[in-house]
């Protein structure tokens, strides 16, 4: 890292929070906050006129989310690097937030050593994602070879059946629905009662559920 400050913007609508980073990081004399706002438009603001090198923010933040602020920054002052900083550890959001470029994630719960860390890694030119978000993201991937693997042998028409199995739909209904015999729907059913291991329709039912086959 070079000897140089770096300029640093928060953003958190809690103020606590906001007083809680500063306070953990006002030893650290590379580092200047030179702005904190409870907004994601007035980072954007103050970004638009003056120099930031990094953007600290998290995920909600009422009108305007982490996510979508971290879009905007990378569209509009793509020079800014982005560290979210949040107690959010579901995959749906890490995943968002991986996909609006920003290059850093760590959980709020971290402790000052990591921050630094962080902080020192994006400034650099790296990316930093905590071990418990790369652990959470492992999971996903985990989880999505796993349904790529349970459904590989499961026909576009049996993943339509098992659809409006779940919606408990009778076998004329499916029939109706799809326009094919009800003696079909039946095949269909045995077919897919050997395909997911399933004795019932309740074992079809947690099938579904289990590999996001229904919402």
């Amino acid at each position: 890292m070079s000897d140089s400050t770096i300029d640093i913007i928060i953003a958190d609508d809690h103020q606590m929070f906001i007083d809680g980073i500063t306070s953990l990081l006002r030893k650290e004399k590379h580092i200047q906050f030179v702005a904190e706002v409870n907004s994601g438009q007035d980072a954007l603001d103050y970004i638009s006129t003056n120099k930031v090198d990094l953007l600290i923010t998290d995920i909600s933040m009422g009108a305007m989310s982490g996510v979508e602020l971290t879009k905007l920054v990378k569209l509009h002052y793509p020079e800014v690097k982005v560290l979210v900083l949040s107690m959010h550890n579901d995959k749906e959001i890490i995943s968002e937030i991986l996909l609006a470029e920003a290059e850093g994630y760590v959980l709020k719960n971290t402790g000052k050593q990591e921050l630094v860390e962080a902080i020192t890694n994006i400034i650099n030119g790296d990316t930093f994602y905590s071990k418990d978000v790369l652990k959470i993201m492992l999971q996903k991937v985990k989880k999505s070879r796993q349904i790529e693997e349970e459904t590989k042998d499961v026909t576009q028409r049996e993943l339509e059946i098992i659809q409006l199995i779940v919606q408990e739909y009778t076998t004329s209904e499916i029939a109706g629905k799809l326009f094919i015999s009800p003696r079909t729907v039946d095949t269909h059913r045995k077919n897919i009662m050997l395909k997911t291991n399933s004795k019932t329709v309740v074992g079809i039912m947690k099938f579904a559920f289990r590999n996001g086959l229904i919402q």
